[in-house]
């Protein structure tokens, strides 16, 4: 029999599978979908800097006020709102559903991070294990099934875009412009001179549609309040609202959190560029649109596969090792990148690249989340606040400049922010080696046991 904690992960892990089964499809199309004007890559854009705003104060108040079920199922109905902003696609409805996606984002990924944290540690007790090992095993699990997203979701769109009568091949000329040897922004849609057909459109939004409330319901059913409590003292305590309201920012107070912010804005760059460049000036100039979703499936299904093996492995390896083993993966990518022409007949070469980015990422995602609920216990919330707040950073940077910045010169930013991160990250791990934190269980008591402890102890988690 599994533990009451592990089903909490694996029904949050299945309720965020259906969510960004949805969004991580249309994440993937909006810079060969929304073209006009740059509309979708602009959409992104204001998404992630709708997550910057939010990450400053939402995440603390929405925790702390609702406990992390409930911001979750909440934070979930925003995500659904931008799927049925692509309806009918424009201005008017893809900007307000950004920003209401992008206002739902950080206290969605805080909540979960918060709540996996709770539970790995409540169970690490449980056990008589190390907090930090139970952790890592969640948050692989948790990536392990969520990353597998990307495979339904780009499986959808590229079945349902496979039946456009619109395909045609693509002219030699036109081939001569991808990659990074010409600028990269004027990229047609590939095999079809227009885009897919209207009802196509419409009938992979509304299964987008479908599977994100089914995504709420699962969470709102299924999982235990694990916090409801404490969120219930919260609101009986009533703290100033400056104090929770500041908590995010108060935390940049600790050098090792300004220390991580290279490594963790280095993750919103190198997904933003798989999912806006990559896709765009590689996949969609040489191959055409249709094959988004199958390229975009490599890479999720390594990523998920990773995630799992990396959670167990980071036991016996250490952090340090898996860090460093994905940036040799994206340097390699990167500076083949900047001389590899894409053509339709080297079509093996078009997933290798998303196979070996996505073991990459898989490191940088669970081993990240990781390290931010061990080193910042006391502050969980307010931490993965910092971290969706600078990781949506790197995405508004990344996409900001997409329309503008020729390819080439991208992939020299993602380089250098890659250097960066792996220069200031180290310093976090070696000191963390040589001051190891207070014990966990100390700080992440079950709620039966926390009612037992004295009044200090309760005051001293929030969560």
């Amino acid at each position: 029999m599994i533990s009451r904690n592990f089903k909490n992960v694996l029904v949050v892990s299945v309720g965020f599978l259906f969510l960004f089964t949805a969004y991580g499809g249309l994440q993937s199309l909006q810079s060969s979908l929304n073209t006009e004007q740059g509309m979708g890559v602009a959409s992104l854009s204001v998404i992630y800097a709708s997550i910057i705003i939010s990450s400053m104060f939402l995440p603390p108040i929405m925790i702390k006020n609702l406990g992390c079920k409930w911001s979750v199922v909440v934070s979930m109905g925003c995500y659904v709102s931008y799927s049925f902003g692509n309806l009918y696609p424009g201005w008017y409805t893809l900007i307000p559903t950004s920003v209401i996606l992008g206002l739902g984002g950080a206290p969605l990924w805080s909540a979960k991070c918060t709540y996996l944290t709770i539970a790995g540690n409540v169970q690490a007790k449980k056990d008589g294990k190390k907090g930090s090992d139970v952790i890592n095993q969640y948050f692989g699990v948790f990536f392990f099934i969520f990353q597998s997203s990307g495979v339904w979701g780009n499986l959808m769109s590229s079945l349902i875009f496979g039946q456009d009568m619109n395909i045609a091949d693509i002219p030699e000329e036109q081939l001569q412009t991808c990659g990074a040897f010409d600028c990269g922004l004027n990229v047609s849609s590939g095999n079809s001179s227009t885009k897919p057909e209207q009802n196509l459109v419409l009938t992979l939004v509304g299964c987008y549609i479908g599977v994100g409330l089914l995504a709420m319901l699962i969470v709102a059913v299924f999982l235990d309040n694990i916090d409801g409590e404490e969120a219930s003292r919260f609101r009986q305590t009533k703290q100033p609202f400056c104090h929770t309201f500041l908590a995010t920012l108060r935390l940049l107070k600790d050098w090792r959190l300004r220390m991580l912010i290279p490594l963790t804005m280095y993750s919103g760059f190198e997904q933003s560029f798989l999912s806006g460049e990559f896709t765009k000036n590689y996949v969609t100039c040489a191959l055409g649109i249709h094959y988004i979703g199958f390229v975009m499936m490599c890479f999720a299904a390594v990523n998920s596969v990773c995630s799992f093996l990396f959670g167990k492995l980071a036991q016996y390896t250490g952090r340090m090792a898996l860090f460093t083993l994905a940036a040799v993966a994206n340097f390699s990518c990167i500076i083949a990148l900047l001389f590899w022409r894409p053509h339709p007949d080297q079509m093996p070469v078009f997933f290798v690249f998303p196979a070996l980015w996505g073991m990459a990422d898989a490191i940088w995602q669970t081993q990240t989340n990781a390290l931010y609920g061990i080193l910042f216990q006391k502050d969980k919330e307010a931490a993965f606040a910092n971290y969706r707040m600078w990781e949506s950073l790197g995405f508004v940077l990344a996409f900001a400049y997409s329309s503008f910045l020729c390819l080439e010169y991208k992939l020299y930013i993602l380089l250098a922010m890659l250097v960066l991160a792996f220069i200031t990250y180290p310093i976090v791990e070696f000191h963390q080696k040589n001051n190891p934190p207070e014990t966990e269980e100390s700080v992440f008591l079950g709620h039966k046991e926390m009612m037992q402890t004295d009044k200090k102890i309760i005051q001293h988690t929030h969560m």
